[in-house]
């Protein structure tokens, strides 16, 4: 005689309830939390780019040096992680289509599948976008041949998961959440990543219309102090548009990196973000530091004093919020600039943006920050409208306004104000006057205010929140960027005991001491973008699926 466990949950008995697709929903938002998706892994796609930099004895040296492959972890670990965010929204929306709905209340059915379609597009366009595609599984595979599907391109899962999972949660899902609710994805998040997927499909008309639906719904502003998007204090902002949510408080005692429940312990609810990026001498690794060009550029972020924004501040309000430098403004883990250690052997400056410097004297034991992700905000909304606009139709002037918004904020003289001073030009601020001695003035137009966009506006405002690798490689410009870059470190190799003084205390802005930090020395060199614009295939994927090249 077979008897059934009244007791065990199983796919007949447990899709009976909205209460019960909301825990199934709960933890497709649990997928979010791993460490490659929201987390301290992430550091190893900041560093490919050309924001920072790092030390040979930190595990980021192969991806700043281009030299990872199909089998280094975070490869491996990004694609399982995000594929088992899938398969939990495949669950969700596969079951939900045969639930009765009298089950559910309202519009909770729809506002369900929306937000796990929402969250698998998500998914989706990290796989495409980091991998140059994916294996397609829109449903739960139940058989080992269901699971051997072969590779797509990411124009093939564009248009067979994203777009159509888009459209549906910006249909269904409403624009704000209320109470307990607030956190969950929204229409504007998902109008948002609608309109970067036509950003990224080069659509530019298409692309404006939908990031100026977001704009003029009104529901989002600019934060007043931009340190709010990077820290605890003020989650789920204005500004906030698609954010993961960490805890300080949940489980303790469990180290940051654990995400999901096991037997053993429960999942952490923390991000180990603080610990990779904050400074070595206060609890953490700085396993990446911001580079020489990101330095300076923030540096020479002019602080615009007739702006309210702005309180007889020398450093930007931006960069204030970013970057640790050798005497800067304010305290840093609770101590004066004076007080500060590090800034030693050509480490210039340290990330400030996801560390607990405003708030702590050092990062919590166990890496368990509990600051808050947010991969999506207002401030990337008006810079990818104003490229949108810019590439649609060569409108520069509505490019300027959008950009001069975000600078404003900043408290940074603003391009019109820099035109209106200088005859109608600007000045090019990704060049470094330390090397260049002077930064060429130019007049506004397509192509420059392009450059500026490019180069300076999405660089000094959205460095490391996971944007600049691939906006480097939708623009073809890796080579370009990483060929400057070298060449200015060669400079600085060269003069750096008689015009840097590296060995007798540096010279401001950088301060550099001791040595120069060959950042771009490799990538330089061994840059393919056939074998670097996106990750290969894990190793395990190939080993196992024998239909993915077919």
């Amino acid at each position: 005689m077979e008897e059934i466990n009244p007791n065990a949950i199983t796919t007949d008995t447990f899709w009976k309830s909205e209460r019960q697709f909301n825990s199934a929903l709960t933890t497709v938002y649990g997928a979010l939390q791993f460490q490659s998706i929201s987390g301290g892994d992430l550091q190893y796609e900041f560093i490919l780019g050309d924001i920072a930099g790092t030390e040979s004895w930190y595990r980021p040296q192969a991806f700043r040096n281009l030299t990872f492959n199909a089998g280094i972890y975070h490869v491996t670990d990004k694609w399982n992680e995000l594929y088992v965010g899938i398969f939990r929204a495949n669950q969700v929306i596969q079951y939900i289509q045969e639930a009765d709905d009298s089950v559910f209340t309202g519009d909770a059915k729809n506002q369900i599948e929306a937000q796990a379609r929402f969250l698998r597009a998500f998914f989706y366009f990290q796989l495409a976008h980091t991998y140059g595609g994916a294996v397609i599984h829109d449903k739960v595979a139940e058989t080992k041949e269901e699971l051997a599907k072969p590779f797509s391109t990411i124009e093939e899962v564009t248009n067979t998961i994203i777009l159509p999972d888009l459209e549906f949660a910006q249909s269904n899902l409403p624009q704000v959440w209320d109470g307990v609710d607030n956190g969950r994805v929204t229409w504007g998040a998902a109008t948002t990543l609608l309109g970067k997927v036509y950003l990224y499909k080069k659509d530019w008309p298409t692309a404006a219309t939908v990031f100026k639906c977001v704009i003029d719904s009104d529901i989002y502003s600019l934060t007043r102090n931009i340190r709010d998007n990077f820290g605890h204090e003020n989650e789920f902002n204005e500004e906030s548009i698609f954010e993961v949510n960490y805890s300080f408080d949940l489980s303790p005692g469990t180290p940051g990196s654990a995400v999901d429940d096991t037997p053993f312990q429960t999942g952490a609810e923390s991000s180990t973000m603080a610990t990779a990026v904050g400074q070595l001498n206060y609890g953490a690794f700085n396993t990446i530091m911001p580079t020489y060009n990101l330095h300076e550029m923030l540096v020479n972020d002019e602080v615009d004093t007739e702006n309210s924004i702005n309180d007889d501040n020398v450093e930007s309000r931006r960069m204030n919020a970013t970057i640790a430098v050798r005497n800067m403004e304010g305290t840093y883990y609770t101590l004066e600039s004076s007080e500060v250690k590090g800034f030693g052997f050509g480490q210039s400056a340290y990330i400030k943006k996801h560390s607990n410097w405003y708030h702590l004297s050092a990062e919590p034991a166990l890496s368990r920050s509990g600051i808050n992700f947010r991969h999506m905000r207002y401030a990337d909304v008006l810079l990818m409208y104003a490229e949108a606009v810019l590439m649609a139709n060569s409108d520069y002037e509505t490019a300027i306004k959008y950009i001069d918004i975000v600078r404003s904020r900043a408290g940074v003289i603003t391009l019109q104000q820099y035109m209106d001073n200088n005859a109608g030009m600007f000045p090019q601020l990704h060049v470094s006057k330390q090397v260049h001695g002077t930064q060429p003035m130019v007049a506004a137009n397509a192509e420059t205010v392009l450059t500026h966009l490019q180069r300076v506006e999405r660089v000094v405002e959205l460095c490391f929140e996971g944007h600049r690798w691939k906006d480097l490689v939708r623009w073809g410009i890796v080579q370009e960027v990483f060929d400057e870059l070298r060449a200015d470190e060669i400079w600085r190799e060269e003069n750096k005991e008689t015009i840097l003084n590296v060995g007798s205390g540096g010279v401001a802005p950088l301060d550099i001491v001791e040595r120069i930090r060959p950042d771009f020395v490799q990538s330089s060199a061994n840059y393919n973008p056939a074998q670097h614009n996106y990750f290969p295939i894990p190793n395990q994927e190939v080993q196992t699926n024998d239909n993915l090249f077919n």
